[in-house]
């Protein structure tokens, strides 16, 4: 029987792709920056492109990428103070960079690495073991994620179960309970508070980082931080610990 257009399609065939890793590349040079871009662009990399440092950090700024590939020597702000200011930002500080430079001394490259570098390849190089070195960083971030994610993270409502049960059981009077020898909340940062006020609300890490305008991987890194702090190793824990203490209404 011939093919019908009104016949269903295979569900497998209509699901959307993934969304290709956003990439950023900073370079003054035209021609190198043109083809490496169309190289990777090539591999199913979605690749925006600066001219400078200055350039760069403006579009990393609303790009938010996956990953940042830089030349080390250029006008206006160099690869070292963009790779600065990436460190430095709220949204941007996980973010894993890597240098091509036309200098491949020794000293250059530890210089990199001593400044928060994830890899670093000197000019010319091979666009094959560029695109290498991405691939495995950006599994390595993900394997990181995922990691972060079977941590920290439980089913939504699994969650907000648990924390409705734990609530309850506070407000009726755990027998022998007592009140903390210290305060508990002049440990936590201001950022560390704001994420655990909306851990205890049953937040996830993605809902976290949209509400306070940040990166998930920073969720991650400060969720992982309060467990550090309270002794604690799941997100159940978590907020029973900043109930039992009053740090959270």
């Amino acid at each position: 029987m011939a093919f019908s257009p009104s016949q269903p399609t295979d569900p497998a065939e209509t699901e959307p792709q993934p969304n290709p890793a956003r990439l950023l590349l900073v370079d003054d040079e035209p021609g190198l920056r043109k083809a490496t871009q169309a190289y990777l662009e090539e591999e199913s990399f979605s690749v925006e492109t600066a001219q400078d440092g200055e350039e760069g950090w403006e579009k990393a700024q609303q790009l938010l990428p996956d990953l940042v590939i830089s030349d080390v020597m250029m006008p206006r702000l160099d690869g070292y103070g963009l790779l600065e200011r990436l460190r430095g930002s709220e949204k941007l500080a996980g973010t894993p960079v890597i240098f091509l430079t036309a200098k491949g001394m020794t000293a250059d490259r530890i210089a990199g690495f001593m400044a928060g570098v994830d890899d670093y390849i000197p000019k010319p190089f091979d666009p094959d073991e560029l695109v290498a070195r991405v691939q495995s960083i950006l599994a390595r971030q993900q394997r990181l994620l995922a990691e972060a994610a079977r941590f920290a993270d439980v089913d939504v409502g699994q969650l907000a179960k648990q924390i409705t049960e734990i609530r309850s059981l506070l407000g009726q009077g755990s027998p022998g309970r007592s009140k903390p020898s210290e305060t508990p909340q002049q440990t936590f940062t201001p950022r560390e508070a704001s994420v655990l006020k909306l851990v205890a609300e049953g937040l996830m890490n993605k809902e976290i980082a949209k509400r306070l305008g940040t990166s998930i991987r920073n969720v991650e890194k400060y969720v992982s931080r309060l467990f550090g702090k309270t002794a604690t190793s799941s997100r159940t824990e978590l907020v029973r610990y900043a109930l039992e203490n009053n740090l959270v209404d």
